[in-house]
């Protein structure tokens, strides 16, 4: 039933909508569930291209036998009072990582960021994130390292400790998309260049120069966008204050 466990009939429905070219939103729709339970169900079991339903329903059986003699769940982070539901923010995180998973992101990475993200601190240590996100302190520490070095997260102390926490803040796309836009201006650099060597008037240099061109104008526009969004942000802040940051 909608909002309850996916039956093998639920997912007899999903591969018949991938393999009509829907998207998960319609699939969803003709199910009754939220497109972010189909991005989850897809993406665990083969992804688009690879989903078998049956597979998936076995799948789906196996993790549940392991899971039920696995260790007890994580406890719930605090919501700081704010009331929320803790298995809508549960569902939401899965899905959210789900959506990472898919851009490229490593899965273990993808917890982490995810378990950061939904902390209203956007800090934890990294035990903190060991006992949330029960894995081992390796884990977190190969996880920590690879967001660190992609600019999503940083390191600070903790006042009055000699322990280290985990940050994100408003700006980890903003690095992220400039990281984007740095390899995006080298090719572009590098098609210009291939252009001019190529002879712009030949087809070589015309397709090396209309990529440039185009590599160009998307920089320029990312950064009006990103100048656009800074402004839009120093706004907002004026206009209401961030209240004091609390752990957890």
């Amino acid at each position: 039933m909608p909002g309850g466990r996916l039956t093998n009939e639920d997912r007899q429905h999903i591969a018949a909508g991938l393999a009509e070219g829907l998207g998960y939103a319609e699939i969803g729709r003709r199910l009754g569930r939220p497109a972010s339970t189909i991005m989850r169900e897809v993406t665990r079991n083969g992804g688009p291209d690879d989903y078998g339903a049956d597979r998936a329903h076995e799948a789906t059986r196996h993790r549940a036998r392991r899971h039920g003699q696995a260790r007890p769940l994580a406890p719930p982070a605090p919501d700081g009072g704010h009331g929320r539901d803790p298995r809508a923010v549960e569902d939401f995180t899965e899905s959210f990582i789900a959506l990472l998973v898919q851009q490229g992101m490593p899965r273990m990475e993808a917890r982490v960021l995810a378990c950061l993200y939904v902390t209203d601190s956007g800090a934890l240590t990294a035990a903190e994130l060991v006992q949330r996100l029960r894995v081992s302190p390796a884990s977190v520490s190969h996880a920590v390292a690879y967001l660190e070095q992609q600019g999503m997260l940083r390191r600070e102390r903790v006042p009055g400790t000699r322990r280290e926490r985990y940050v994100i803040d408003d700006e980890i796309w903003v690095r992220s998309i400039l990281a984007s836009l740095r390899m995006n201006e080298a090719l572009a650099a590098a098609s210009q260049r291939g252009a001019e060597i190529l002879g712009a008037t030949t087809p070589a240099g015309s397709r090396f120069e209309s990529s440039a061109e185009l590599l160009v104008l998307v920089s320029e526009a990312f950064r009006q966008v990103i100048e656009e969004w800074r402004k839009n942000q120093a706004a907002r802040s004026a206009r209401h204050p961030d209240p004091p940051a609390t752990v957890g």
